[in-house]
């Protein structure tokens, strides 16, 4: 059974695949394992809530990719992927959390079967997905084998967007703005924060402009209080309350791609030193976003952020972006370039980052950030398009 609905063209999968092939010939790679989700749907259009199980696909250089996983997930390949059936090779479910073999094993007996057990092989050595037990497995299995790090090949072929990928980025904008719009009209002293969330999750998921909303790869977080001073909190039951502000990081998601978008809400007359650092990290988020362009580098944008934020008395020279793009939980970057001072690569017209300069001091915390795009001229664009301010409710 073929694919009911491919996201992207046929030739938009051949591109990718040649760039990956491309990228395996440069590192002799003679055939590579992909196991992060990411790159297993970037690359074959896979789809499925099954990467808590071993699963991957493997490219060759000279036929069409495997898909391999879970067979109780087989059928979802068959719905999902480009190839044709034949390319679709589960493991048994004998090998699912077994404590006498692994799945790794029957990975194994495939790349002895199509002549690569003493080649070299690509893996993705530092990734979520991809464990201590499982390169052990393969070791073992594939004595004759020369295993290479593969980390983030896949992911660097994937930093420029095609037209086709920016598309599915401004429609997950579109929601990321429906659900901003919704924090800021909603919000108020006493509701409860679960309230707000069951609220948020209703907005990303009906999604926007008749385009409908995939689950983000991270929840919503949005601590509050003394709690902003921590980036990574999500919520509880605990109401809002006035004379606090409270960050959201959320992102719009459609057909896997992100686009995260961050602000604040202030309940009340927000203290001086608020306004003082909101009017600092706007002028520093601008900043940014004029040295984001192509033949720049990305140490470029966090040196002219930093800068501005200096001159106010605010020193800050964390990292403050990533790219973005089609993504799986737990995370919505690409895990490749960083806005920091030690990151030179160019940055190039078609590249996607969450420009994330977030503040968080030792009792307060302040967020508001862009998800952009680098332009063939000029400075970067927003995809979503609402003031950059705190928001404040009297």
């Amino acid at each position: 059974m073929p694919a009911i609905d491919l996201p992207f063209s046929r030739p938009e999968y051949d591109r990718r695949l040649a760039k990956v092939r491309k990228a395996m010939a440069d590192k002799e790679i003679d055939v590579l394992f992909v196991e992060d989700p990411s790159n297993m749907s970037w690359i074959t259009g896979y789809d499925g809530w099954s990467f808590y199980v071993h699963q991957g696909v493997i490219v060759f250089h000279d036929r069409d990719p495997i898909w391999w996983g879970r067979a109780q997930d087989g059928n979802g390949a068959l719905r999902t992927v480009w190839m044709s059936p034949d390319d679709v090779q589960p493991y048994g479910e004998q090998y699912v959390q077994s404590t006498v073999r692994h799945p790794m094993q029957d990975l194994a007996e495939i790349l002895t079967r199509h002549g690569y057990a003493g080649k070299r092989i690509g893996l993705e050595l530092e990734n979520y997905y991809f464990s201590a037990k499982a390169y052990l497995t393969l070791e073992k299995a594939l004595p004759n084998a020369t295993f290479v790090d593969a980390t983030a090949l896949v992911n660097w072929q994937r930093t420029v967007k095609s037209d086709e990928e920016i598309v599915f980025m401004r429609r997950a904008a579109r929601i990321a703005e429906v659900v901003v719009d919704g924090i800021a009209e909603r919000m108020e002293p006493g509701l409860k924060k679960n309230e707000l969330v069951a609220e948020i999750y209703r907005d990303a998921i009906r999604g926007a402009d008749g385009h409908w909303g995939d689950y983000a790869a991270i929840v919503p977080l949005l601590p509050s209080g003394t709690d902003a001073a921590a980036p990574h909190l999500s919520w509880d039951g605990r109401e809002f309350k006035r004379g606090e502000a409270t960050f959201f990081e959320i992102a719009g998601c459609y057909r896997r791609y992100h686009t995260p978008f961050c602000r604040t809400v202030f309940l009340g007359k927000p203290p001086q030193y608020l306004v003082d650092a909101e009017k600092a990290l706007v002028e520093g988020l601008e900043a940014g976003l004029e040295a984001a362009r192509p033949g720049n580098r990305a140490c470029d944008v966090a040196n002219a952020l930093h800068a501005s934020l200096l001159k106010a008395g605010i020193k800050r020279d964390a990292r403050c972006g990533y790219p973005i793009g089609i993504s799986y939980p737990p995370d919505w970057g690409e895990r490749t370039i960083s806005f920091r001072k030690e990151d030179e690569t160019v940055l190039e017209a078609g590249m996607t980052f969450h420009f994330m300069p977030g503040l968080w001091m030792d009792d307060w915390g302040l967020e508001i950030t862009e998800s952009i795009l680098i332009r063939d001229d000029g400075a970067a664009e927003c995809f979503c398009d609402r003031p950059r301010k705190l928001i404040v409710k009297e």
